[in-house]
């Protein structure tokens, strides 16, 4: 049995300690790993509800229920960064990194001590599909909000529209992999290259409006 919450203790515990010792991006990054973390928890608590109270299958509310609520949880704490502090796109990108990552990190934590890691191949994949799966996740909403603001359209469809897009990658993701064969193989793979494509707009937007960040 996996104890998910002590996971997280240990693992926030020297974070947090971490932070009298940091400022400016390497803290926002920090706290928003912790945030992104606290976010894969309460979107366990959420499925795992759904799961039992309704009798679903594993697999069903993985493909069809998951990436609805995981998406919902990353974008809440990016949504709160975002309207209470006002933030520059550089620090926008960095909070949605760090959350991004500490939603992978986490799941990935958990699931490896829950069903083992006597393989190193099958680790190195899920690192590779699952974890990055996370990360592009979060940059396809954070590039949305971006060019939502650029655009003046950073309204509820706007924020909506970001949040379908997400899911709608993750939700692919599952039902690839959820299938043998091909399907598979380019659902393992498709994490790792849409993050390749997304590098040239991730660059163009830094570069369309560039801010000194803080050290």
């Amino acid at each position: 049995m996996v104890y998910s919450e002590n996971i997280l203790i240990c693992i926030a515990i020297p974070l947090l300690i971490s932070l009298l010792f940091t400022g400016g991006n390497t803290r926002r990054f920090i706290l928003s790993f912790i945030f992104g973390m606290g976010s894969c928890l309460i979107a366990a608590y959420i499925s795992g509800f759904i799961k039992y109270s309704f009798g679903l299958p594993a697999d069903d509310t993985a493909v069809y229920y998951s990436p609805v609520i995981e998406e919902v949880c990353k974008l809440l704490p990016m949504l709160f960064y975002m309207f209470v502090f006002l933030p520059h796109d550089g620090s926008l990108f960095t909070a949605a990194l760090g959350i991004g990552l500490g939603f992978a990190t986490f799941e990935n934590c958990c699931y490896i001590l829950s069903e083992g890691a006597y393989s190193l191949p099958y680790i190195i994949i899920r690192g590779m599909a699952a974890g990055v799966m996370h990360l592009v996740c979060a940059l396809v909403l954070v590039m949305g909000f971006s060019m939502a603001k650029r655009l003046n359209a950073l309204t509820l469809p706007g924020i909506m529209g970001a949040l379908a897009l997400s899911t709608a990658f993750h939700g692919l993701y599952n039902i690839l992999v959820s299938e043998p064969g091909f399907s598979t193989v380019f659902g393992y793979l498709m994490p790792v290259m849409t993050a390749g494509l997304l590098y040239l707009p991730y660059s163009t937007i830094r570069a369309h409006k560039k801010q000194p960040e803080s050290e």
